[in-house]
């Protein structure tokens, strides 16, 4: 499994760069959700160190509920 890479429609979480290439929507404005989602209810990231990782399933949802971002 060593080198094989994963489909990002098949990754439980996504880096940044890789959710602005999924959704669709610019990087400062993912990391400004980021941000302003940290601690709340709709949190969908994990920090790994310096890194943010987004949960995806949890971001769709979060996309779903909103209507204007």
């Amino acid at each position: 499994m060593k080198g094989k890479m994963v489909p990002i429609w098949e990754k439980y979480m996504l880096t940044v760069d890789e959710a602005v290439q999924y959704f669709g929507i610019g990087e400062k404005k993912i990391r400004m959700l980021i941000s302003e989602n940290t601690d709340t209810d709709y949190c969908f990231t994990v920090q790994v160190g310096n890194k943010s990782l987004i949960n995806r399933h949890k971001f769709e949802e979060f996309l779903n509920q909103t209507t204007s971002l």
